[in-house]
């Protein structure tokens, strides 16, 4: 048979590349072995979550849109061309992006990967008894030879609180094999399983969470129902839709706040009646700042708080109109301002509407009106402000209600409209063309987050293991000392740090002395 005819009836098993087939595969195997050896590996999973607290950096700095919309539309308007390079990087979504996900999972994997074979030989070693003695106890680490005989029910009780087997051998010779300090690898696996569950609980608030924040104002005719429509912002999880939002309505019936004679706040307590649509009045609640209102899917913290004037306008024709116009505070003594608009002053003239922008100071006797001397009201004072012509509210342009539209302003097409006026509580200003603006008085408005994020007990779950396991890991030393008593009445001992442990040679020297007793 020729040397062709051999090849044709033997063809290679695997065509032409067949003997380098099982070659590759096996590169392949081991490459993949060694780079889950790297993955899984402690140093790894450090680097990872240092690198994943580096990734949340550009969160905290740059706007979010899951936070708020509105700061995210301002920075594309201050950096027109900065801004769309970090849209396609996803810098305005950080924590929904690929490369924070890519982070988060491997930091995932590479603690389950750590943990499960440490997990794995702990429970072996809780399992396994503690070696026998070796031969020559002189070799290691810490060694005695006990100059008195030695009781073998006294060695036990000097070793109360460690594991310890006893193992008797032929010649009669009889050893004592002691370890303990197993606290410490559990407090370490403790440690980095609670990482592990605090990442799980941040994975699941990510997804299922919510938040949004509203300023509500006293008064029955301002009670908030839980809506995205009557949000001032909010952000829902990327498993939470508009429809998935718990039911419930509230309505702020009182404010209390107390001071001290500086202005200093003492305390912030809000009284709101809570109603369903399937169980109608849930009662009265009250809540405090770091005391939330809690109810089904969802908390309610308390922020801040404020005064809304109450402005009552009447137009020439004799029309009478009332707002209740909130007032952001600008300073720790509650110094307010804000505006009060009535677009539908003096009929459907557009250029007749009216505006007023003011400054409220809940506490002041005398000039200047610039700052009040108090967040209480004690005294207070309202200095106005008439605006006339277009309020641009038919524009289609989003626009802050706490100020006038100031590119109206800059248009000419609102102007200031006659000096402005400082009132006080029942006074009505005459305006040149015979309408008046009374000031009726001021209500309590609040600001609120209402917030529902379910890995809220995971994470406070894995802090409380963290905080338990730290220490034990830190603190906790694993050794193993051996007591060899022979048949003659002599004694030797020896031990064996199994961690770095510097107070280990006085433990055991205090263990011999109290067998040499």
């Amino acid at each position: 048979m020729s040397v062709t005819e051999t090849a044709v009836e033997n063809p290679p098993a695997s065509g032409p590349s067949g003997r380098r087939t099982p070659r590759f595969v096996a590169a392949v195997w081991a490459a993949a072995r060694n780079g889950w050896r790297q993955l899984t590996s402690m140093r790894t999973a450090l680097m990872l979550l240092f690198l994943l607290a580096v990734a949340a950096i550009p969160g905290s700095v740059l706007p979010q849109r899951s936070v708020k919309v509105e700061d995210v539309q301002r920075f594309y308007t201050a950096n027109p061309r900065l801004a769309p390079v970090l849209d396609r990087l996803w810098g305005f979504e950080v924590y929904a992006s690929p490369w924070f996900a890519a982070i988060y999972l491997l930091l995932f994997t590479s603690l389950i990967g750590c943990i499960t074979p440490r997990l794995r030989d702990h429970v072996r070693a809780l399992r396994t008894a503690p070696p026998d003695a070796p031969k020559r106890l002189a070799r290691l680490p810490q060694s005695a030879v006990l100059d008195a005989a030695v009781d073998e029910a006294a060695a036990k009780a000097a070793l109360r609180g460690w594991r310890t087997v006893r193992r008797e051998h032929a010649d009669g010779t009889i050893t004592l094999a002691a370890e303990k300090g197993y606290l410490k690898e559990a407090g370490n696996l403790l440690f980095h399983s609670s990482l592990l569950i605090i990442l799980s609980g941040v994975g699941l608030g990510s997804l299922w969470g919510w938040h949004a924040g509203r300023l509500i104002v006293a008064g029955p005719e301002q009670v908030f129902c839980n809506t995205v429509q009557q949000y001032d912002d909010f952000g829902l999880g990327p498993r939470v839709g508009a429809g998935d939002l718990p039911d419930f309505c509230l309505e702020l019936t009182d404010f209390r706040a107390e001071y001290r004679p500086d202005g200093m706040p003492v305390s912030f307590a809000a009284d709101v009646t809570a109603t369903d649509s399937a169980h109608g009045d849930l009662g009265r609640h009250t809540f405090m700042v770091n005391h939330p209102l809690r109810l089904d899917g969802a908390n309610v913290y308390l922020l801040g708080h404020g005064y809304a004037p109450v402005l009552r306008y009447t137009d020439a024709a004799g029309v009478t109109q009332e707002t209740v116009a909130p007032f952001p505070y600008t300073d720790p003594t509650l110094t307010s301002q804000g505006v009060a608009a009535f677009p539908d002053a003096n009929g459907s003239d557009k250029t007749k509407q009216m505006a007023f922008s003011g400054t409220y100071l809940p506490t002041k006797d005398g000039p200047p009106y610039l700052r009040s001397d108090h967040p209480e009201e004690r005294n207070p004072a309202l200095m106005l402000t008439a605006y006339r012509g277009d309020l641009g509210l038919d524009a289609g342009i989003p626009s802050s209600v706490y100020d006038l539209d100031q590119r109206q302003l800059d248009a000419g097409r609102l102007k200031k409209y006659g000096e402005p006026k400082l009132m006080r509580v029942g006074e009505t200003w005459t305006l040149e063309d015979g309408s008046k603006v009374e000031f009726v008085g001021t209500r309590q408005w609040i600001t609120v987050s209402i917030r529902h994020d379910p890995g809220e007990p995971i994470v406070l779950t894995g802090a409380v293991l963290l905080l338990v396991g730290l220490p034990l890991s830190l603190y906790g030393k694993r050794r193993r000392v051996w007591l060899r008593l022979r048949p003659d009445g002599t004694a030797e001992a020896g031990g064996l740090p199994r961690t770095e442990y510097p107070g280990f040679e006085d433990e055991f020297r205090s263990l011999v002395e109290r067998w040499q007793r």
